[in-house]
């Protein structure tokens, strides 16, 4: 009984270590386990705080972008040459400009148009030779022609409003001085300034080239073939004349050429015609007939003369003739070039080459004066509204045309230098527009 009693204690005994290692593995296994998933919890969380480090620091870095971008519209704003006044200003101006220049230009299409629809029908006019060969250059060209009037209508208008709702009486009342106010409207004719000079010199021209050629065909102005009192330097010390020219037929009469050396004549060649032979491949090719020539040797002299001469003189017959509206049609570096070209020629005919080619310049600047004028004109305010200073305004304006007019024909007739002819209206109307300044509202 009693081996038996110990030998179950001793079952029971193993049993029970058995189960307490068991229990022991359990808890050591469990505790592994817990352990590793804290290990893999720990790392998703360190990822997700990098994460939010990494969103963190860029919104921290674009709130700092901001504020510096902030900063420095503020300090634009603040140091910037064109204020928020100067803005309304120029907005006002170039809208008022360009709003007259579509309603002028508009009603002066439709005018031309009921004028010439007769001409049109009658030369067999194409919808696209009128449309694309005649006002799409008839627009930017009196659009650029009369941009002085636009641009006193502009001024006169919108500045008159201004001063009838006491804008301008508010803008003077903060301390603003009259020439401060006027820095805008400078800006707004500096930008029309540009814009016409480049498109006057540079792209106007080209297209009308097109624009000419249509009026000739169409509007039974005709083509300018006839020439006559010609002379030119064709070559170093030699002078040709001609007394008439036929472009139609290529023929010159009463033609003559002188060769000098020293100032002294050599040699002189009179014809009855001479006549441009457009079937020769050599250029300058020219036929002389009826001719005499003189070769003078100190005090000897050979005389010849023939019926016909077949020779190369160095002229063209574009050199001889020049065609209506011409000048329009050159650019101004072409323009330029001519009149040097011709100048060296000893061709007589430039002077409404020269008025064209200074008068674009002159017109950009007087933008800037009748501005000044119109602004200075306009700025106070009155009882009967903008109807006495438009109708000064429109009286200055006739007077500068007319008076532009009249002095490029002193120019072309008169022998006037035509850099003084173009530039006598702006030196005078500068006078008066510095008259206006000075007795603007201060």
């Amino acid at each position: 009984m009693d081996i038996q009693e110990s030998t179950n204690n001793d079952t029971v005994i193993d049993a029970v270590n058995s189960d307490s290692s068991s229990a022991i593995q359990a808890e050591t296994g469990s505790d592994a386990v817990n352990e590793g998933g804290k290990d893999e919890g720990g790392a998703a969380v360190s990822h997700t705080d990098d994460k939010q480090k990494k969103r963190r620091g860029k919104r921290l870095r674009m709130r700092s972008k901001s504020g510096k971008m902030t900063r420095a519209m503020e300090w634009l704003s603040e140091h910037s040459p064109v204020s928020r006044l100067d803005r309304y200003i120029i907005k006002k101006f170039l809208g008022t400009y360009f709003f007259s220049i579509a309603l002028i230009i508009s009603i002066a299409v439709v005018f031309d148009f009921n004028e010439n629809v007769d001409k049109f029908l009658q030369h067999d006019a194409t919808m696209q030779e009128i449309v694309f060969d005649y006002y799409l250059s008839f627009i930017p060209f009196y659009s650029n022609l009369f941009s002085q009037l636009f641009v006193f209508i502009a001024v006169i208008f919108f500045t008159t409003k201004l001063a009838d709702n006491s804008e301008i009486i508010a803008m003077l009342s903060t301390g603003t001085s009259f020439r401060r106010l006027v820095r805008p409207y400078m800006i707004s004719a500096a930008l029309i300034a540009i814009m016409n000079y480049s498109l006057g010199a540079y792209v106007i021209p080209k297209g009308n080239v097109k624009r000419v050629n249509f009026e000739n065909r169409v509007k039974n102005r005709g083509r300018q073939d006839i020439s006559s009192n010609i002379q030119l330097e064709v070559d170093s010390g030699v002078i040709a004349h001609i007394d008439r020219y036929e472009d139609s037929q290529k023929m010159g009469y009463n033609f003559t050429l002188d060769k000098y050396e020293n100032k002294k004549l050599v040699k002189h060649l009179e014809a009855m015609t001479i006549q441009y032979d457009t079937l020769s491949y050599e250029p300058n090719h020219w036929i002389i007939t009826g001719y005499r020539t003189r070769d003078l040797q100190g005090l000897r002299e050979n005389i010849a003369s023939g019926s016909k001469l077949d020779t190369v003189i160095r002229m063209q017959p574009q050199d001889l003739l020049i065609s209506r509206d011409m000048e329009m049609t050159l650019t101004s570096p072409e323009l330029e070039k001519y009149i040097e070209h011709q100048k060296a020629r000893g061709f007589a005919n430039i002077q409404k080459f020269e008025v064209e080619y200074w008068k674009r310049g002159a017109t950009a600047c007087a933008t800037f004066i009748l501005t000044l004028i119109g602004v200075s004109l306009s700025a106070k305010k009155r009882k009967n509204g903008m109807g006495i200073a438009l109708g000064i305004g429109l009286a200055l304006i006739l007077t500068y045309i007319m008076f532009q007019t009249v002095a490029s024909s002193l120019a072309v007739n008169a022998n006037v230098p035509a850099i003084i002819a173009v530039w006598i209206p702006n030196f005078v109307f500068a006078f008066i527009a510095f008259y206006y300044y000075k007795k603007a509202p201060r």
